[in-house]
């Protein structure tokens, strides 16, 4: 075996996984190029390698949760193609208005057929809360319902989600809390089914940029957007908040996160997933929230993550058939590497799910936590 094939050996070893060894978490390699392609290209050769069919492995998601527990990713990332993506992040604005409808395009947009044979009933494409819950379909629909709690929301109250994807929560707060909710999301093919779900609901679904909003409410919510806002448009994302809402109102941030400050996400996930995307940090939201913003709650509950990617991944197996003629092979690979390796990244508690309550001026008397 060539030395770039020994490194990869070695260090899968320390993480407790064995090429072609016997346990579901050992990958079988059928390419004998393998080793030397996912050391010598990172994480998008591992990631390309497998939607090639140069290896398999029967729990692909445990695999993650070992490599990326023993740190992996850091010792197998450092390449000049890795390198060079976070140096261009650094220069270009990966999340400036020009670019905002691209994840729409690109992802969003790839099929509501996908989309409704792997989601909850309801289409909610975010982490569940699954405290007291025993499956997707409740686990949604708790964390909807904690955001309401949250933020106080009260009939006829005015509340806008950023990033609303198929309207789930305006669904349900014009339902359950009898609001009037606004939802933006830049997908064409996510306002089509939520227009179609609750046009007879006080819950409006707009083809729309955060930066074009200029109206008041009384509370905001983002389930799952700030992802895709980039690192140089958080302050500017706080700022238009902290104008629309109202001054007794809340905004809550329902975001993945991450342990340390980046400029760029993962390659593969960026090239075939979502694009212009990069998961904020505790530092990186406290500056951009500094002088706007009092922090009342920060809630994570990350490990949920792991428990939602994993029923999305068997909605996903168990209705391929189904679906499987409007797509191929590869797409099926591909996206079954990305359910599970997120699902090992949450596991090994490399990414976070934070909820995080903010008011503009102090809650009166104190905010009371609600979980």
């Amino acid at each position: 075996m060539k030395k770039g094939g020994q490194i990869i050996e070695s260090l899968l070893k320390g993480a407790g996984v064995v090429i072609n060894g016997s346990n579901p978490w050992d990958p079988q390699i059928h390419n004998k190029d393998f080793c030397n392609r996912a050391r010598r290209e990172g994480s998008l050769g591992l990631g390309e390698s497998y939607m090639d069919g140069w290896w398999d492995c029967e729990k692909l998601d445990e695999f993650f949760h070992k490599i990326l527990a023993a740190d992996l990713d850091v010792k197998i990332r450092k390449n000049w193609g890795m390198l060079f993506k976070i140096a261009w992040n650094s220069i270009l604005n990966t999340g400036r208005k020009s670019r905002a409808f691209e994840i729409g395009e690109k992802h969003y947009d790839i099929g509501n057929d996908l989309y409704r044979a792997m989601l909850d009933e309801r289409l909610t494409y975010t982490c569940g809360y699954w405290k007291d819950a025993q499956n997707l379909d409740k686990a949604q629909e708790a964390k909807l319902d904690l955001v309401c709690k949250k933020i106080g929301l009260k009939s006829g109250q005015r509340v806008l989600d950023i990033g609303s994807g198929w309207g789930s929560f305006i669904g349900y707060a014009a339902t359950r809390y009898g609001a009037n909710a606004v939802g933006i999301t830049v997908s064409k093919e996510q306002k089509t089914l939520a227009d179609m779900f609750y046009k007879n609901l006080s819950a409006q679904t707009r083809l729309q940029d955060y930066r074009d909003i200029n109206e008041k409410f009384n509370h905001v919510v983002s389930l799952g957007m700030f992802e895709h806002a980039g690192y140089k448009n958080y302050r500017t994302f706080m700022k238009i908040i902290h104008d629309i809402i109202e001054d007794d109102g809340l905004f809550l941030l329902h975001t993945i996160g991450g342990n340390r400050s980046v400029r760029g996400t993962d390659p593969w996930i960026a090239k075939y997933i979502f694009p212009n995307s990069m998961l904020p940090s505790i530092k990186q939201i406290g500056k951009s929230i500094e002088g706007l913003f009092v922090m009342e709650d920060w809630h994570n509950f990350g490990t949920d993550y792991d428990k939602t990617l994993m029923a999305w991944h068997k909605n996903f197996e168990k209705n391929w058939s189904a679906i499987k003629s409007n797509y191929n092979e590869k797409f099926y690979r591909m996206w079954r590497y990305y359910l599970l390796s997120c699902a090992g990244s949450f596991r090994a508690r490399k990414n976070q799910l934070w909820q995080i309550v903010l008011s503009k001026k102090g809650v009166l008397g104190g905010y009371k936590p609600v979980r």
